[in-house]
Parts: structure tokens; sequence; C-alpha cells
């Protein structure tokens, strides 16, 4: 493939990982679940995804993102909650490579750290007066932090390494599947 041709073809699977999942973000936002201390984000699922392709990291990214302007936790979260997301997708890329049974089984735990670290921060750190790391305590952070990272776990090992695992063998028995998936 061109060098160009796979410049759009990253930018365009970035864009469709993106929207994928703003659009899930929003249908756990409807019930109720996408932000807090308690989350089940579906789109959490698809943290899973920088272990097959690299537009993914940017796409999740660019996906966290636009679905935070809906976050009641304003601005704070829009960075935040970005950074996490970031970084558990960088995370997830470089752990691709470990595999168990062809399944890369450390791929989801990237997000559910990264998550129940800082966005269990931000939450400890929100007060009446907005984000300040003055109104910081450990016995506000811990219990933020594991109930995020409770919901992280549940989503990204309940539905998002079953996911990889069904891409996975997928890219395996069907050759078109690897143009969407380039191993590299």
């Amino acid at each position: 493939m061109q060098k160009q041709n796979r410049t759009v073809y990253f930018l365009c699977q970035s864009a469709l990982i993106a929207a994928a999942y703003a659009v899930l973000t929003i249908a756990a936002a409807a019930l109720g679940w996408a932000y807090g201390p308690i989350q089940f984000r579906f789109s959490e699922a698809l943290t899973i995804l920088p272990a097959l392709t690299p537009a993914a990291v940017p796409g999740l990214a660019v996906g966290c993102f636009l679905s935070n302007l809906g976050s009641p936790l304003g601005p704070v979260d829009w960075i935040f909650g970005t950074l996490a997301t970031l970084l558990a997708a960088l995370w997830s890329r470089s752990l691709r490579h470990i595999k168990v049974r062809g399944i890369p089984v450390l791929a989801p735990l990237p997000p559910v750290i990264c998550n129940a670290v800082i966005i269990g921060l931000e939450i400890a750190c929100l007060g009446d007066s907005g984000f300040s790391m003055s109104g910081f305590s450990m016995a506000a952070f811990l219990p933020n932090a594991l109930y995020v990272g409770l919901g992280e776990l549940v989503i990204c090992y309940g539905l998002g390494l079953p996911l990889l695992y069904i891409l996975e063998h997928a890219l395996q028995k069907n050759s078109h599947l690897k143009t969407l998936f380039p191993q590299n």
C-alpha cells in the first residue's frame, strides 16, 4: 500500500474507532452509567483495539474527548479522562506481544489501572469550588479509584477480552480482516 493510502486508511480507521467509542459512551450515559465513580461504559470494551492496530490509540483518545464533552464533570473530565484513555491505549499497545494462547491477555489491564488512578484522583479532587489538589484525601480517593477500577475491570475483561478473542481468531481465519487490522 502506498504511503498516502496508508495515511488515509489510518485516519479513517482512527475516526471510525473514535465514533464508535463516542456512540457507545453516549449510550451508557443515557442509562446513567458513563460518568462519576460508578461507570460501565460499553465503549471501554474497545480499549483492547490498540493490541490490534496503532490507529486505535488516537481513535480512542479522540472518542473519549468527544464523549466527555457531555460529562457533568466538565473540562476537568475532558482533560483527565482523555489523558487516562490515551495513556491506557499506549500502554495496551505496548503489551500486545504478551500472549496466552495467541490472545494478548494483558491488553485490557492498562485501562483498568489508568482509569482507576486518574479518574479516581479526578473525582476525589473535585469539590464545590472545582478541581483542586488541596481537596485531595486518601479517604476520598480510594473508594473512587476502587469503584472506577471495578467498573473498568468488568467491561474490559468481561466484554473487551472476549471481543479481542473473537477478533484475533477472525483475523487468523479471514485474510480480508487483516487489511482492517494490519499487524504492525
